[in-house]
């Protein structure tokens, strides 16, 4: 009798705790915001990913016999009189900018720059956030105080500002260097990415100081807790007790907080290329596109909502995600 009331025991414990995760899930997967978002997200990737099968144009092949070339069913979205001046042209399906570069192979090629900032800009600010963080908050006293106060003067500086500088100074030694030494090295390789490497230092640099807030504050709420003291008992050293017992415990809400940050690069690396500090040309960034379609506004307002739309629509995907992983294993939530 005993054995089988163990067993009982043991099954209903196991099936606790399968419902947590499957609760998390059930409430994720009913939230039909973050699952359109999710499948966009996933299309967006597919779509940056197979960028060179999906057109048969490059994103710097240029027609300047079809320059501003627009096809004949876009003229309702275009000023009344476009039918006077307009270069009416079939070879492209959503059109051509000033050069005659494909609207579409650029926003498709445009859709790479955004991701990459966005999961890589994520993987830096996940990296040095946590462990800085865990550090900090595992460490405490005199440690802690320290470290958190290079947060908060570090914090004190205008982010946008900041990354601005960097990008101008980034962008001056690439300039000026002869591309020799291990300096060449980084220029020679940021000039293979397309202006992507600079871009990636930069927006690094500053975007990992909240990521390490929210970390130092889960390790305080975690490191006195019975399974961290059972770890200390069984002699695990402290490197171990972080990565291996503290980690797993909060990573999910830091992952929750990384996704919706990830907006925010996108929008900082499309502000960036707006103002000439992005991505080197001909790279297409959806804030080059924005930022040439603007110049022609008045005439071709088709050039600009290509891009726009698709900023709008991802930034919004990441968003609504975000939202819904925060609903869906929020603790307070679990048993709703």
């Amino acid at each position: 009798m005993a054995v089988a009331d163990l067993e009982l025991n043991s099954s209903i414990t196991q099936q606790k705790e399968r419902s947590l995760w499957q609760k998390s899930m059930d409430r994720l997967l009913r939230n039909k915001l973050a699952v359109i978002s999710g499948i966009f997200i996933i299309l967006m990737v597919l779509v940056a990913v197979f960028a060179k099968q999906l057109t048969p144009y490059t994103y710097a092949e240029q027609d300047l016999i079809a320059n501003n070339a627009i096809p004949k069913w876009m003229l309702f979205i275009m000023p009344e009189g476009a039918e006077n001046y307009a270069n009416f042209s079939d070879k492209f399906p959503l059109a051509a900018d000033h050069l005659g570069r494909d609207l579409l192979t650029r926003t498709i090629f445009g859709a790479r720059v955004s991701l990459t900032i966005a999961f890589a800009g994520s993987l830096v600010s996940l990296l040095i956030g946590i462990v800085y963080g865990m550090i900090s908050g595992y460490a405490g006293g005199r440690v802690d105080n320290l470290m958190m106060r290079v947060v908060d003067f570090l914090w004190a500086f205008p982010f946008l500002i900041v990354v601005i500088l960097l990008q101008t100074y980034f962008k001056a030694i690439a300039s000026r260097s002869g591309g020799e030494g291990m300096g060449g090295a980084f220029i020679n390789l940021n000039n293979q990415m397309g202006g992507l490497l600079f871009l990636f230092i930069a927006i690094g640099l500053i975007n990992w100081l909240g990521m390490a807030r929210i970390a130092r504050g889960q390790v305080l709420s975690y490191k006195q807790m019975e399974f961290v003291e059972a770890a200390h008992a069984l002699g695990a050293n402290d490197t171990r007790i972080m990565f291996k017992h503290l980690l797993p415990n909060i990573l999910g809400p830091l992952i929750v907080a990384e996704t919706m940050a990830i907006p925010g690069y996108i929008f900082t690396e499309a502000f960036l290329s707006f103002i000439g500090l992005g991505v080197n040309a001909p790279t297409p960034s959806w804030g080059i596109m924005i930022q040439e379609g603007v110049q022609a506004l008045r005439s071709y307002p088709n050039q600009v909502l290509l891009p726009a739309i698709a900023l709008s629509l991802t930034t919004l995907a990441f968003n609504f995600l975000g939202d819904g992983l925060r609903d869906a294993f929020d603790p307070r939530q679990i048993d709703k």
